[in-house]
């Protein structure tokens, strides 16, 4: 016969065992409004019960559940997933698990699971934008910490941004392949539909005036596996561009598989750019020309811009910090140079 799951001891169970009121156990346990001699006593008796605090209970009572909800537009992105991995690592050392949810690339099911999430009692909440802003984000940003890494939420206020620089690292990839002689660019985009206003976006059109290219902005599906037939039907014409740029690393990585199976080479007959710089960029052949973001160091400032803010006493001015771009040049648009060396603390 299987073993019953062991119940969880209970506040009244602890006031039994001491002899004192559940009132007088639960402000012992926080450290509050009973003296060091009681507090010490119900430590005591609840690491001799097995006493676990209930975080749910403990959060509906005014307290924190040491849990940070950790929103991104879609895990089948391969930079998506190292964010992640590094905000829950930064999240980690500072006590707090996280619960990590994806909007699949649906804007309407981010601003969703927030609101769930929000319900849930999460102390506060880390959110990769992937639409535009609404009145539910602003509402949620007054009830609940939020810290928004990537893009802002324009008309929200919320209690810190992480900024990339994206309109630097377009207009930065955009020079270098006009450099290199490249007239014909399509830019591969997810967040046209999702995020028609969004800035990477706008600056496309300006630089490829300024610079005399002619640039298409596609939409494109958020994933290696959702960009690779689009990839097909764009590389398989006559026509096809010179070079494409891809505003996600697993699009790159669809346009690789897309070139493979036409027989095309990288970057004979036609460049690939990517943003984001994932690791495994570096292993594909030809190495992927790529617009690098230091993730730790984004991961590291939204931990410290939500901490402050779950600390505060009060809502407090947005803390705000922009990552600036650095474009690493490999032999996939046709030019290498030295790869880039690791961010120092000094450096930052």
């Amino acid at each position: 016969m299987a073993e019953r799951p062991r119940q969880r001891t209970t506040i009244r169970q602890l006031a039994e065992h001491t002899g004192l009121s559940p009132a007088a156990v639960s402000y012992a346990l926080r450290g509050m409004h009973v003296s060091a001699e009681t507090e010490e006593r119900v430590r005591r008796a609840a690491d001799e019960l097995g006493y676990e605090a209930d975080p749910i209970a403990r959060a509906l009572a005014g307290g924190e559940t040491g849990v940070v909800g950790l929103l991104v537009g879609s895990l089948a992105d391969f930079w998506n997933q190292e964010l992640v991995r590094a905000v829950q690592r930064s999240l980690y050392t500072a006590d707090r698990s996280t619960l990590v949810a994806d909007a699949d690339g649906e804007p309407a099911r981010e601003l969703e699971m927030a609101k769930r999430l929000v319900d849930q009692r999460v102390d506060g909440l880390v959110v990769v934008p992937i639409g535009p802003s609404s009145g539910g984000w602003a509402s949620i940003a007054e009830q609940t910490p939020t810290v928004t890494i990537g893009d802002a939420l324009p008309g929200v206020a919320p209690a810190g941004e992480v900024v990339f620089d994206n309109v630097g690292g377009v207009a930065e990839t955009l020079r270098h392949l006009g450099a290199l002689g490249h007239r014909r660019v399509t830019v591969l985009s997810w967040a046209v539909t999702t995020s028609p206003d969004r800035q990477a976006e706008r600056v496309v059109a300006e630089q490829a005036r300024a610079l005399g290219i002619a640039c298409d902005v596609v939409a494109c599906a958020y994933s290696l596996d959702g960009s690779m037939p689009l990839a097909l039907e764009l590389l398989r014409g006559e026509d096809r561009p010179t070079a494409v740029f891809c505003l996600s690393e697993s699009i790159a990585y669809g346009v690789y598989v897309a070139c493979a199976e036409l027989g095309l080479s990288i970057p004979g007959d036609v460049a690939v750019a990517g943003f984001g710089d994932h690791p495994m960029s570096r292993l594909l052949a030809p190495p992927l020309t790529s617009t690098f973001w230091d993730v730790e160091l984004a991961a590291e400032l939204a931990t410290s811009f939500l901490l402050q803010a779950i600390a505060a006493d009060g809502p407090q001015e947005t803390l705000r910090e922009v990552i600036p771009a650095q474009l690493v040049t490999r032999a996939s648009t046709g030019s290498e140079r030295l790869e880039r060396a690791p961010t120092s603390p000094a450096a930052r």
